[in-house]
């Protein structure tokens, strides 16, 4: 792609990559993917929140500027967290937040934006504009420049992700008493 472009890793303001919440082994992968391109070429990175590319994909896709961004975390859980739009910028409002599909707080007149909908549609609040939004790497690139601009880049070496969960599994006895407290199916 630099090829194409005609320019050199060198050349670039920084390497922009998705730092988190989202899959363990995912973010990893982008922080080492990052922080060898990064090592290599003495250019520094540009961590962007997942849930801030959803945000940005929704504002694209369907002109939301007041979006509860939602992913799902595996476990019967989703990841969220509020963005507003305002003069060209994003402004999370609050922390990122972990939990069931049903603690997801969404204020009157806001979107919900994620990919969340076909498993935990449901049980997520109703009444809202909702859009299907992944965190794209065209989103990613359309947010650097703000987000370079207001001087979050950093050593490679800072390459690290956002981790909200500590726990990616659960033990035998765990799984066993989330069947156990099931319903019994007709």
């Amino acid at each position: 792609m630099l090829e194409r472009a005609g320019l050199c890793l060198q050349e670039l303001d920084a390497i922009v990559f998705g730092r988190g919440p989202g899959s363990f082994t995912g973010l990893r992968t982008a922080c080492s993917v990052a922080q060898g391109l990064a090592f290599g070429s003495g250019t520094p990175v540009l961590p962007v929140d997942t849930l801030l590319a959803v945000a940005e994909e929704a504002r694209m896709a369907a002109g939301f500027e007041r979006v509860v961004s939602v992913l799902d975390a595996r476990m019967d859980e989703v990841y969220s967290a509020a963005y507003v739009h305002d003069n060209g910028r994003w402004q999370r409002e609050g922390d990122f937040s972990l939990g069931p599909p049903q603690s997801v707080g969404l204020p009157a007149g806001w979107a919900m934006a994620g990919n969340v909908f076909a498993a935990y549609g449901n049980r997520l609040p109703a009444g809202s504009p909702r859009a299907v939004a992944l965190p794209a790497a065209a989103a990613l690139l359309r947010l650097a420049p703000a987000l370079l601009a207001a001087g979050l880049a950093v050593p490679a070496a800072q390459a690290l992700p956002l981790y909200i969960r500590d726990k990616v599994a659960q033990t035998t006895a765990e799984r066993a008493a989330i069947r156990a407290a099931q319903p019994p199916r007709p």
